[in-house]
């Protein structure tokens, strides 16, 4: 049914006049219209690397370049030892413990240094400082040690566990659950820990979050695991050094020395098969690589096919993506509308260079997108938040999805009271010509 053509008549007749006045107060004022927003990893292993799981993860940005099977479980090994690591680090740059503070070996320490594995051999009552221990973990993935470190940090291994699940909890390893501190088959250790079926398990996915923390909130780390060889010093019983070479033959003169890489721990159990949780720099980008559950190669070298698979995933990784400067820090990506201001928008920039991983001759599958604060009002300060940029890429981000700040590129003072007045009067003529609009267009 439609209205009486005198009723619309009348609307028109009332919307001209509105849209003329309104028009005109826009040129005047310089009103604008709101701003409008801007608008593989797989399950499949293509690089057939042979393992249980693997991951390829780029630093900075934490986007993951390449995942197989990589939300599962399984057992760390001795990559175990990165929680630890991360621990003791933290007590370290907490003022909780210090490098040289003296470590008295206790009944579990001195028991793993016995015939648990790669050690040290210490001994119960003995005395180490907290380096020479610290480094013994890193480079020789000595259990001895690592417990020893454990109980300097907790107080107890019970203790120390328990902080190592919460960790990882607080970390977003959601795929991951600590008995021990250094991944030793926990059915082997009676009577320090109970063969009740309870295990060390971790996702390659999690051993990623794990390294990238090591490397982001603790880089010292690399002080540590780029050492190929060194001599744990005498004991009271022991006259001799110990020689140690460092597990990780990725590094530096070793048998699989990959261009760049100096850390971070390998693992192996029967159970576990042979693992690395690996580092690597060329250039401006840093990548992290985990492998899981690799095969035993036949021959004097059974660990080469973890290596192997390294190799595989830098070599993707570093030859077909790259870190580039996606909005350079102060260049405005567009303007956000100001109001009650002497100006009517405000430049909106980043404050540091925006950088993301591309993929090589695919740059444009990685951009850029951006929304402002809403009803922003004058005083506007240079360097508040305007806006918020979102990197879109079609490869996922290891953690989160975090928004980036945008912040005004100017100061944008409030405007004199006149101004602001005949903006108002501008905004309800505005206001009245879309609802006359909007009940003609109904008609």
């Amino acid at each position: 049914m439609h209205k009486p053509r005198s009723l619309r008549s009348a609307l028109r007749r009332l919307a001209r006049p509105l849209i003329l006045i309104g028009a005109a107060l826009g040129i005047l004022l310089g009103q604008h219209p709101a701003w409008a927003e801007g608008t593989s990893p797989s399950g499949t292993d293509p690089l057939r690397l042979g393992v249980r799981s693997a991951i390829l993860v780029e630093l900075e940005s934490g986007r993951v370049l390449y995942a197989y099977n990589a939300e599962e479980p399984l057992p760390p090994a001795s990559m175990t030892k990165m929680m630890t690591e991360y621990l003791v680090l933290k007590a370290v740059r907490e003022g909780k413990l210090r490098w040289e503070d003296p470590v008295t070996i206790g009944v579990y320490p001195g028991f793993l240094g016995r015939d648990k594995g790669s050690r040290v051999f210490l001994e119960e009552g003995e005395t180490r400082t907290v380096r020479e221990l610290f480094t013994a973990m890193a480079v020789y993935s000595a259990n001895d040690a690592t417990a020893a470190l454990a109980e300097k940090v907790a107080g107890s291994r019970e203790a120390f566990v328990s902080l190592m699940n919460e960790t990882a909890k607080s970390l977003g390893m959601v795929h991951t659950h600590f008995v021990t501190c250094h991944g030793y088959p926990e059915e082997e250790l009676a009577p320090f820990v109970k063969a009740n079926g309870d295990k060390n398990v971790m996702s390659a996915r999690d051993a990623a979050i794990l390294a990238r923390h090591l490397l982001l909130d603790t880089p010292e780390i690399l002080s540590f695991t780029s050492i190929v060889r060194a001599n744990f010093p005498p004991g009271a019983n022991r006259k001799q050094e110990i020689a140690m070479e460092n597990w990780n033959k990725l590094l530096p003169g070793l048998r699989f020395a990959y261009e760049g890489a100096d850390g971070l721990k390998t693992g192996f159990t029967d159970e576990a098969k042979y693992c690395v949780t690996a580092t690597a720099k060329r250039g401006d980008m840093r990548l992290i690589a985990v492998v899981m559950g690799a095969e035993p190669a036949p021959g004097p070298e059974p660990d080469k096919n973890r290596f192997l698979a390294a190799h595989a995933l830098f070599n993707y990784g570093f030859q077909n993506f790259a870190r580039k400067v996606l909005a350079p820090a102060g260049q405005p990506v567009g303007d956000v509308s100001v109001r009650r201001g002497t100006k009517d928008n405000v430049p909106a920039v980043p404050a540091a260079d925006i950088v993301d991983v591309v993929p090589v001759g695919h740059e444009e599958d990685v951009r850029v997108t951006w929304t402002s604060v809403p009803d922003l009002f004058a005083p506007v300060q240079k360097g508040q938040k305007v806006g918020e940029l979102r990197v879109e890429s079609p490869y996922p981000l290891l953690e989160g999805t975090p928004d980036i700040p945008l912040v005004a590129g100017e100061d944008v003072p409030k405007a004199p009271w006149w101004r602001i007045f005949f903006a108002a009067v501008g905004d309800f003529f505005a206001n009245a010509y879309r609802l006359a609009l909007s009940v003609l267009n109904r008609a």
